[in-house]
């Protein structure tokens, strides 16, 4: 067990709340910077910063004695054409070659580095969220859906390696929709929209970094396969997060969606 305190710098989402109780389940302390309009109200946070502001974010942390700490949570894609730069938010805008989200993330770390600020992966202190192989609830993934979900992996990871999505929906071999900037719920309600009954997939990235942006799954994702009438949720086994996992598979079985690893 170490004394040394973890920083937290929050995204959306439930990780970094997860996160953040994890860490303290092992005997971590943690300082939490959260982000305004993103992060969940209920962490307790250090400070609260704008999108862009990693100066900020380096000073709260460093005050604090932090010398390593994770990335939690996302930023809604949108918000990142409204950013609010300091002087090392802007330092990585005028390195950026590209726009994808790893190479986003990939400029931000190494910024927060050259600042002294060790970026590691939250994975370590999270075991038991990683998604096993099998499935989760009472239902399984018929022959159909199966090959469904093995194509939709395939279209996955060749999306991932553009740097573009985690997400693809399938039915009948046919990929109704991929994900691009509006985020995994509006991809399954946009492929959705085409036909009911088809099958939702999300895969790590081939070159995924997972100190951050590792792909994660919720109630919240069942709840968007419900509402648009899908009726399968195949996800990478061992390298793909569930959140409130009683809870995701308490609302898959009362909808009829089968939730698997693979």
């Amino acid at each position: 067990m170490t004394s040394a305190p973890i920083g937290l710098i929050a995204g959306s989402g439930r990780l970094p709340v997860l996160f953040a109780e994890a860490a303290g389940r092992a005997g971590r302390s943690v300082v939490t910077v959260a982000h305004e309009g993103e992060s969940d109200p209920s962490l307790s946070a250090a400070a609260w910063v704008k999108v862009g502001q990693l100066g900020r974010i380096v000073e709260v942390l460093r005050r604090s004695g932090v010398t390593e700490a994770v990335l939690c949570g996302g930023i809604r894609k949108p918000k990142l054409l409204d950013l609010r730069p300091d002087w090392l938010g802007l330092k990585v805008l005028t390195r950026l070659r590209g726009a994808g989200d790893d190479a986003g993330l990939r400029a931000i770390a190494d910024a927060l580095e050259e600042e002294g600020l060790r970026i590691v992966s939250p994975l370590p202190l999270v075991p038991e969220l990683l998604v096993p192989r099998g499935p989760l609830g009472k239902r399984r993934l018929t022959d159909e859906q199966r090959a469904d979900a093995s194509i939709g992996l395939d279209a996955a990871r060749t999306l991932g390696q553009l740097d573009v999505g985690q997400t693809v929906v399938v039915k009948r071999g046919v990929i109704l929709a991929a994900e691009a900037v509006e985020g995994t719920d509006a991809c399954i309600a946009r492929g959705g929209a085409f036909a009911p009954g088809a099958v939702v997939v999300k895969a790590r990235k081939p070159q995924q970094d997972d100190r951050f942006d590792v792909p994660t799954v919720g109630p919240a994702t069942v709840a968007a396969c419900a509402a648009a009438r899908c009726v399968a949720l195949a996800v990478e086994a061992g390298t793909t997060l569930v959140l409130d996992r009683s809870e995701l598979v308490t609302r898959a079985d009362q909808a009829g969606i089968a939730v698997e690893g693979i």
